[in-house]
């Protein structure tokens, strides 16, 4: 594995011909082929999805009452709800299926499973790729890198995700975009509607269980993402921690080697170089796409536990003050 750097490494951008030199690893016939979308491996990865977080809510209320089996089974299902944001992702990019609509739909409900929105993240996110890994300009730098090996731990707790994500969506569905040039004018409307109707969603769910005086949605819903949230945190760290701040999707972002049940409930996603170089391709196709680039990639991660330790140990202690 390439060598971890910290947040303050690589501070100067390359020109951009080392980023259209990059994209041309792949031949545009190539591309194209890869690039087309179908409906049906998104519905079959889909029905996995579902199908195994039936299974680990199944295993929730089989350990109702006994608290030392409750606990693991929560976060192993909490696990497959976050995961919800392989999906989330791959609608926003309109590549999990071929027709817009389902990407549009299944996006939305998959972002609501762990409190955020598709609508503004489509946004958020293209700037993210646009801007990946630049220091001023990437949105999604705003929860990483970590800066040392406390700031680390505080961003794997997953609580700097719950206060800014639930801030967000508060915001959006107010209408108030400061500090997000990202949302255009001619978007706000649609954002707006859309956080407005998930904040009714769950107002609703609060309202029932109320009503009905039932503690599920905090057993098989919100206590679960809590608790597993941090295994997403650990999943996002690894995508670019380390890498170049540059805009070469060589070397800013990292493709992670892992085990098939990961890649089956992430939608492929821990190729994550790959679809930084060819959002285009959709989430079947980037193995493809590996076998086709994985030789010239700077950052390939052998697991995320692997991934995790070399940046922890490479962190310091406390963050480096910045030069006067």
């Amino acid at each position: 594995m390439a060598a971890i750097g910290t947040a303050e490494s690589g501070r100067a951008r390359r020109p951009r011909s080392a980023a259209a030199e990059a994209k041309r690893v792949i031949r545009p016939e190539d591309l194209r082929s890869l690039s087309e979308r179908s409906d049906l491996p998104g519905l079959a990865r889909l029905a996995a999805h579902l199908a195994i977080m039936a299974a680990t809510a199944a295993l929730v209320w089989l350990a109702l009452g006994t608290w030392w089996l409750l606990v693991p089974a929560m976060v192993l299902h909490g696990i497959v709800l976050v995961a919800c944001f392989a999906p989330f992702h791959e609608g926003s990019h309109y590549t999990a299926f071929r027709s817009r609509w389902l990407n549009d739909v299944v996006g939305w409900l998959a972002g609501a499973v762990f409190f955020n929105n598709v609508d503004f993240y489509r946004e958020f996110h293209a700037a993210h790729h646009k801007y990946t890994q630049d220091p001023e300009r990437d949105p999604e730098r705003d929860l990483n890198p970590p800066k040392s090996r406390g700031h680390y731990l505080w961003l794997l707790s997953g609580l700097p995700y719950w206060r800014s994500r639930l801030g967000f969506l508060w915001r959006i569905a107010t209408g108030r975009f400061e500090r997000m040039p990202y949302v255009a004018p001619a978007k706000a409307p649609r954002v707006v509607a859309s956080a407005r109707l998930q904040i009714a969603l769950y107002a609703a769910i609060a309202v029932a269980s109320i009503a009905a005086g039932s503690p599920a949605a905090l057993v098989w819903w919100i206590g679960p993402v809590f608790l597993a949230m941090p295994f997403l945190r650990a999943y996002l760290i690894a995508e670019h921690t380390g890498c170049s701040e540059d805009d070469n999707g060589l070397t800013n972002t990292r493709t992670t080697r892992t085990l098939w049940p990961v890649r089956l409930l992430m939608w492929n996603m821990p190729f994550h170089a790959e679809h930084h170089l060819y959002p285009s391709i959709p989430f079947h196709r980037l193995p493809e796409a590996h076998a086709m680039v994985r030789d010239r990639l700077a950052h390939l991660g052998d697991g995320y536990v692997a991934v995790n330790r070399e940046v922890y140990a490479q962190l310091p202690d406390k963050p480096l003050e910045k030069a006067a």
